[in-house]
């Protein structure tokens, strides 16, 4: 199946589009997970398990897997195996912000769909469309490219003027028109920038965005529905991390995820009805 109908059915059959980061962070999951074998699989099953009725994806950040070398490895690609094997509708985002020479991005393509079998990754665009073809070409996979980015530095390069316009509209529009040929393309739009991500809207169309940033990061809800959302009342998978995986640290962690993510799905269907 390609990925935009694979994300079209799960937002029809969940009626949400909010993501779950699996940020996993394994200095700060409950102590009580520090003694098992697989700490971060474990944590991340059980709140995968409580959750997955919720959510139209969940996104595994690799840099929290990478920092515990083979062992967080290994504990990654056995959350994205329990994903695929007990809840395949729903959608896996690699966040690992890939970019290079194409003849190396064919090893992160391979990592990534091949090994991990996820169904899409966020990617740099510096280096241009050439080098970005591993993933563009597979029609079947989501490439979802950074343009206006969460974190409070992000206008350091991304305002610079390019052509007339700040460059991040120049990314906007050369992945809308240029890259977009297999229709598997995605921007990540941050929740804090929700003027940007209202700009970025006009020029994509019905793209859909990914958009981090929201809680922890400081983005509000309202703001990014208001300014995000496509003609067809939907175009986002609004992300949240540490608010709802980190919503306890006691036995109850996942009972207190599974209420955050409610809430938070709960909130971003009214705004959007």
């Amino acid at each position: 199946m390609i990925f935009q109908q694979k994300l079209t059915n799960i937002i029809k059959k969940n009626n949400s589009l909010l993501c779950i980061g699996l940020d996993s962070d394994f200095e700060k999951i409950p102590p009580h997970f520090k003694k098992k074998k697989y700490p971060m699989f474990e944590f991340n099953k059980a709140i995968i398990d409580a959750t997955s009725d919720l959510v139209c994806a969940y996104k595994p950040n690799s840099a929290f897997y990478e920092a515990r070398g083979e062992k967080g490895i290994k504990e990654l690609k056995m959350t994205c195996d329990y994903l695929r094997k007990k809840y395949p509708q729903i959608i896996i985002i690699l966040d690992a912000k890939r970019a290079d020479i194409g003849s190396t991005n064919k090893g992160y393509a391979e990592f990534t769909f091949g090994y991990l079998g996820v169904d899409a990754v966020t990617l740099h665009p510096y280096f241009g469309k050439e080098a970005l073809e591993p993933f563009l070409k597979r029609a079947d996979k989501g490439s979802i490219i950074l343009c206006r980015t969460s974190n409070p530095g992000a206008a350091e390069f991304q305002d610079c003027q390019c052509g007339g316009k700040p460059l991040y509209l120049k990314i906007a529009e050369n992945v809308a028109k240029n890259w977009n040929k297999n229709k598997n393309c995605l921007l990540v739009v941050g929740a804090t920038y929700p003027a940007e991500l209202k700009k970025v809207r006009k020029i994509a169309g019905d793209m859909t965005f990914l958009v981090p940033g929201i809680g922890a990061q400081g983005g509000e809800v309202e703001t990014v529905i208001k300014a995000g959302l496509n003609s067809k009342k939907a175009g986002m998978i609004i992300n949240s991390s540490r608010g709802i995986i980190f919503a306890s640290r006691g036995k109850d962690f996942a009972k207190m995820a599974r209420k955050e993510a409610e809430k938070l799905r709960n909130k971003i269907n009214q705004l959007r009805n």
